[in-house]
């Protein structure tokens, strides 16, 4: 392999290489990635009937090339047929030594804002551990006290003044009932650490959705059959699938909708920390629902405690969620349009599977 190709493969980001009637002639293996179809599937084909960017690009395209002029667009959304879309930045520039040909790279923003939040939520998440305890302490108690005397009142009193008497029992076992959420947040203990299959512990989670609070929905597998194992607790992934499944199935329609999980191997995925060490993320999944998507005053702070979009929910699902991973080193990232909601895990694969 030549110098130039090792950079070509080496290529951290997407990249394209376009011939003069648009079609794509290379891609490079994070390109690969990005698009979740082989270099052979592409190659030959429209470059925009693989990728899809939220924006009329094509006439600044062909005065680029025209031109023989760099093209910069930026915090533009970009998938493909088999990817939810992402806010990317686009760099287009002519392809030096090929009259006509462009050469587009793609950097998406997802990546860096999930590093740069990751340090944010996990420090949010302490916060609210520590929390928990000071609440479990200094409220639950107290509103014991506060039960029982509105308890106590209710039987010397007229109908009109029960309902008020009801009133305050009600929502202080409401409160007692959020705190013990919070207590269960703060005392989720350390993985344990073992090769898993993650196609089983999908298959888990599917039939207890189903059984339950998923009994009205579709759940469609559309699994890599050869997809190595996992690395982390088995148990703690199942919790963090079956909250993800519950939210879906909360969020749909109550006649019923449909959610898709799909698994595939990404081998350009790797996270890099801010002191340079790092590690690969290669195993992907999706959970995926065409539910009215993710209310957009709160998209980008989901993973933060107590931050909500359902009525009285107490925003400590997807916290929990985020935490678990980010125990695993991994990463989690969601996507949201109405009629399609996507929330992907990066996780690493078992120590004796990688090579």
């Amino acid at each position: 392999m030549t110098s130039d190709q090792n950079i070509w493969t080496s290529l951290p980001v997407p990249a394209f290489i376009i011939d003069t009637e648009d079609r794509i002639t290379d891609v490079n293996s994070a390109g690969e990635g990005f698009l979740n179809a082989s270099r052979k599937a592409v190659i030959g084909h429209p470059v925009w009937d693989q990728i899809a960017v939220d924006a009329p690009l094509e006439e600044s395209f062909l005065r680029a090339r025209q031109q023989g002029t760099p093209l910069f667009v930026n915090d533009v959304d970009v998938g493909s047929g088999n990817r939810a879309p992402l806010q990317c930045a686009l760099q287009i520039a002519p392809l030096a030594g090929h009259p006509g040909s462009m050469i587009m790279i793609i950097s998406p923003r997802e990546l860096a804002g999930r590093m740069t939040g990751g340090n944010t939520v996990k420090s949010a998440a302490q916060s609210a551990i520590g929390m928990a305890e000071m609440l479990a302490h200094e409220i639950k108690n107290p509103l014991a006290g506060i039960t029982g005397a509105a308890q106590l009142l209710s039987m010397n009193i007229s109908q009109q003044d029960l309902e008020l008497t009801d009133l305050i029992v009600e929502e202080s076992r409401r409160i007692v009932k959020l705190l013990e959420q919070v207590e269960q947040f703060g005392n989720l203990s350390e993985p344990d650490f073992k090769p898993v299959n993650i196609h089983d512990v999908l298959d888990r989670a599917r039939r207890s959705a189903l059984l339950g609070f998923g009994a009205h929905m579709t759940i469609i597998e559309d699994y890599d059959p050869s997809l190595p194992l996992a690395y982390g607790d088995p148990d703690q992934f199942l919790q963090v699938v079956l909250n993800l499944l519950k939210n879906a199935s909360e969020a749909a329609d109550p006649k019923g909708g449909k959610i898709r999980l799909r698994t595939y191997f990404e081998h350009s995925f790797r996270l890099r920390r801010s002191d340079g060490s790092g590690h690969s993320l290669p195993l992907q999944i999706e959970i995926i629902d065409d539910g009215p998507g993710l209310p957009e005053k709160i998209r980008g702070d989901i993973f933060d405690p107590f931050v909500s979009g359902k009525e009285n929910g107490t925003g400590l699902g997807l916290a929990l969620v985020s935490k678990i991973i980010s125990d695993h080193k991994g990463w989690i990232s969601a996507d949201s349009v109405p009629g399609r909601t996507v929330f992907r895990l990066s996780l690493r694969r078992a120590p004796s599977e990688t090579t």
